[in-house]
Formats: structure tokens, sequence, C-alpha cells
């Protein structure tokens, strides 16, 4: 992006306008070592990544994760940080959870995830929007499906149309809400997957969605014209 903008004070008009219980989240892919901001601290543990947007959502951790301190397989290799397993490329891994009828039908499902070239991305980047030290690719927000309403509102503020959102009710943090939104270019909702609810803490009442950072200031303004708008539900 080519110029300044107020992470703190985007951050604060979000949790202000939308009535957001925990930080947005800002995220960046790094290809190389020497990419990292000084200072930055390597995560000292192995979780997930949507745990580690929890981290930073809801305790303000700053802080980097290479591809060993990814547990899971699944969301390591949606953002580019390690080739495909062979049991998610057969279809096996999903087949074994009871998600779909087929191995076939499980394939052709994770064929379709959007996903970073294998190998490219050294190392994800997290912090609460409003202490980001660096600037974020992607900007995630989970809450409520009300906030959600107001998020599409202000993503069609500008130029209208119709809310399209890709996801398959798996890897929703990985692959719906930030590769999607990285290679894309257009923020994308996802109604979570068993895997984020079940170990990073996403309520059984909240929605995931990410949109590119260059739209930042766009949505800051049109989020707090929406919500405010005569025919808004207060």
């Amino acid at each position: 992006m080519m110029h300044e903008i107020d992470f703190a004070g985007a951050s604060e008009a979000f949790r202000t306008s939308l009535g957001l219980k925990h930080s947005p989240v800002a995220l960046r892919f790094v290809h190389k070592k020497e990419d990292i901001p000084a200072g930055m601290e390597k995560l000292d543990k192995t979780i997930r990544h949507c745990m580690m947007v929890t981290l930073a959502r809801k305790e303000g951790k700053i802080f980097y994760a290479t591809d060993e301190n990814h547990e899971c397989f699944g969301g390591a290799w949606a953002l580019g940080l390690r080739q495909i397993s062979e049991s998610l490329k057969t279809g096996e891994f999903y087949f074994k959870l009871g998600k779909f009828e087929s191995a076939p039908a499980c394939k052709r499902t994770i064929e379709s995830i959007p996903h970073l070239e294998s190998g490219s991305t050294y190392a994800t980047l997290y912090a609460p929007l409003e202490k980001t030290p660096f600037v974020p690719h992607v900007v995630l927000i989970i809450a409520a499906p009300r906030v959600m309403l107001k998020l599409a509102q202000a993503t069609l503020f500008r130029l209208g149309g119709r809310i399209v959102s890709e996801f398959s009710g798996i890897q929703s943090v990985c692959a719906d809400a930030t590769a999607q939104t990285y290679l894309s270019g257009r923020p994308n909702f996802s109604l979570g997957c068993d895997g984020s609810r079940k170990f990073s803490g996403i309520e059984d009442d909240e929605m995931v969605m990410g949109f590119p950072a260059e739209l930042l200031t766009d949505m800051v303004e049109a989020v707090r014209i929406v919500t405010q708008a005569p025919g808004s539900k207060k």
C-alpha cells in the first residue's frame, strides 16, 4: 500500500461501530526470513492457524509462525507453508472424518480449496490490528452474524452488487478467510468449520470474514456510514 494508514484508528472504528468484543486481526505472508520486522518474536509452540488468530484477537499477541509452528496440515498447505499431504490430496483425510460420502467427493472439494503455492510462504505474521508492526495483507474479523451483515453492507457500499462467498465447511479461517481473500483481492465470508470452532474458540454464534488490507480505509469509512444509516437496525 502506497499511503500511510492509521491502524489503531481503523481498529477503534471497527470496534466502536460494530460493537466488536475482540480486535480485528492483521495478517501478513512473508517469503523469506529477512522480511520479518525486527523485534517480532517467533511463536513458541505448535498450534493451528485459527488458534494463532485467536491469540492475536483475544490476547493481543504479536508474533510470527513458520511451518514448524503450524499443527494443522490443511491450514499449513492452504497458507503456502508446505506441500499438501497425501491423505488430503486423495481425499482420505476428510473422508475418514465422516465429512463426505466418498473419497472422490472429498477430493473434488480439496481440489477447489484456495491455497497459496506450496513453499511460497516462509512465515505468517499475526497481530491485533491496532498494534500491528507490519503492513497486513489480510484483515480478519470474527463476530456475530449481525456484525457480518454490516460488513456485507460495507462491502457493497461503494459499488453495490451482490455478495458472493466461497466456503465448503472445512478450512474456514485458513483457506476461506485468509488464502481466498489474499488470492482473489475480494472480501470473503465463511461459516467457520468444526476444527476452528473446536480448537480456537470461535463460538456457535460467530462467523468469519476476511478482506484485503488494501480495502481497509474504504471499509472503515463504509462501516461508519452503514451502521449509522437511517435504515440500520440499532
